[in-house]
């Protein structure tokens, strides 16, 4: 009897345990919660990556040059950037690129995109930016993991239209921007752009590198197949000759 005794817990016991397990549990729901969510926006971007690149290129007379396409080493998309106050300089965008490898185009790694000038738009407008690099000192930056355009590496305004395929600019990347539908080539001078730790960890469930990903090392998510199946789609899985 008295060992039964020894075993119950009192009232006060019981509900201080009670209490002490639900603080142990909650981090691990709020975790739980906070990782499904930024798995939703990264899917989110992903798609809305792909969907930017399509809708560029759907217009031939205005869409990024076949030929820049085809001889691309890598393409970086980042939609929705936004320029958070006028004449601040506060910009800031997340995107992903892809690189191509023997085997096609890599999954995408996550980006982020800051400072710079993306033009003359106002505050708080949206613009989505697309960056083709086009030889391997520019993939080589992209792969250090950051690095400033026009310090690092050359950048400049790209060509658009059909009529513009045979342009050469010698630049390592070629930069474009959308907005209010307009879409042209644009000066990202000064703007810098660093790997996504947390993004890439996120979306792959462990960490990532970035010279890893991009070299094709890493298999693309669910949530990324659209992403390069549509840079593939028009740039092609391999170099033109």
């Amino acid at each position: 009897m008295l060992k039964t005794r020894a075993l119950l817990c009192r009232p006060g016991q019981f509900a201080v345990a009670v209490v002490s397990m639900l603080s142990m549990l909650m981090p691990i729901a709020a975790w739980s919660a906070d990782s499904g969510k930024d798995q939703t926006e990264i899917s989110s971007r992903l798609a809305e990556s792909a969907k930017v690149f399509d809708q560029v290129m759907a217009s031939r007379k205005r869409a990024i040059p076949e030929g820049i396409l085809r001889h691309a080493k890598c393409v970086a998309i980042f939609p929705s950037t936004v320029q958070v106050a006028v004449l601040v300089g506060g910009k800031h965008g997340k995107g992903f690129a892809t690189c191509r490898t023997t085997s096609g185009w890599s999954a995408p790694a996550p980006l982020d995109i800051s400072g710079g000038s993306w033009g003359a738009q106002l505050g708080g407008q949206e613009v989505d930016l697309v960056l083709v690099v086009t030889d391997d000192k520019g993939m080589q930056q992209l792969e250090s993991g950051k690095f400033k355009m026009g310090i690092e590496a050359s950048i400049a305004g790209g060509p658009v239209g059909e009529q513009a395929a045979t342009v050469t600019t010698g630049a390592d990347i070629l930069s474009y921007s959308r907005a209010r539908g307009l879409f042209a080539g644009t000066n990202l001078n000064g703007s810098a752009i660093t790997e996504d730790e947390d993004d890439a960890r996120r979306l792959y469930g462990s960490p990532r590198s970035l010279p890893d990903i991009l070299a094709g090392r890493t298999i693309a998510p669910d949530a990324g197949r659209s992403f390069v199946n549509e840079v593939a789609k028009y740039a092609g899985p391999f170099p033109q000759k």
